[in-house]
């Protein structure tokens, strides 16, 4: 029993950090309709500006991470405007050039990663308390894993209250929906899917702190390996939905861990993958379809 409410637990931390990047992934396609594959480096290159701040001030205190964290977020958020404004924004409504592009992006980050710090793991300094575990159901449960799954709530709560509860939300919306009718209220609507492409950054630069922490290191290709599994999650969940990647993302998750723990060490991969195989069979829209997108 013991074993089992610890890979749950465990699952549910995993499945923060791929619904905290697919999210931003969602957030993208929902409004923009933009599939970037950029996404992974913005998240790689974060999570080493967290790893160099900490190493900056060689101090693995709470506020020193804390301050990694808000600079990898900043990162994240720069990154993902300059490559709106340079490279999306220039090729609007070119999918294809879009795709390709954002690709590109990602293998020149990577390589300028490696060619920068190299290829190998450096580690990633973490608090104390972090470190050590709480007693969940009679199991001890890292802390970590309490931090990452508290996190992914905070992001969904804050992503349906931006895109339901507010103003700005509800342009979005109805700029996506019809932006030449927006626009001639004289709402400046790209401005507006500007902005949301850099809250995708943002959640990506987060996603990178987290990530850090998580494994406490950084390598390279740690975000187009999570990219992976965001991209799954996301059209298991249905392109465009927010619920549906989390959803998707803890279902994923548990299933990948519990596969992994009883079945065979990298069996939980190919599960995932039989998944969205089944899922794009029976429902090629996703768990909750192109119509709850943003829902």
């Amino acid at each position: 029993m013991n074993d089992f409410v610890l890979i749950v637990i465990s699952a549910l931390g995993l499945a923060s950090l791929y619904f905290i990047l697919a999210s931003g992934l969602s957030l993208i396609f929902g409004l923009m309709r933009v599939l970037t594959f950029a996404h992974g480096c913005f998240l790689t290159l974060s999570a080493y500006v967290a790893w160099l701040v900490v190493r900056e001030f060689e101090s693995a205190s709470t506020g020193m991470l804390l301050i990694g964290v808000v600079a990898a977020i900043a990162a994240g958020g720069l990154i993902s405007l300059v490559t709106e404004l340079l490279v999306i924004r220039p090729l609007k409504g070119k999918e294809l050039e879009q795709l390709l592009a954002t690709v590109g992006i990602s293998v020149a980050v990577v390589a300028l990663i490696q060619g920068t710090w190299g290829p190998d793991q450096h580690l990633v300094e973490v608090p104390a308390w972090l470190r050590e575990s709480t007693g969940i159901l009679g199991t001890d449960i890292p802390n970590i894993r309490l931090v990452l799954i508290a996190a992914a709530v905070a992001v969904l709560i804050a992503i349906k209250v931006l895109l339901g509860r507010t103003r700005y939300g509800l342009v979005v919306r109805a700029g996506v929906e019809n932006a030449e009718m927006v626009s001639a209220l004289g709402i400046d609507v790209q401005r507006s899917f500007t902005v949301m492409f850099t809250i995708g950054g943002l959640l990506a630069g987060f996603g990178g702190a987290l990530t850090a922490m998580y494994y406490r290191g950084v390598t390279p290709l740690m975000g187009d390996d999570l990219l992976i599994f965001a991209f799954i999650a996301l059209i298991v969940g249905g392109l465009g939905s927010i619920d549906g990647a989390a959803i998707a993302a803890v279902g994923l998750a548990l299933a990948q861990s519990l596969a992994n723990f009883y079945i065979d060490s990298g069996a939980g991969d190919i599960v995932i993958v039989l998944l969205m195989v089944v899922t794009l069979l029976v429902r090629p829209q996703g768990l909750l379809g192109q119509k709850e997108r943003l829902a």
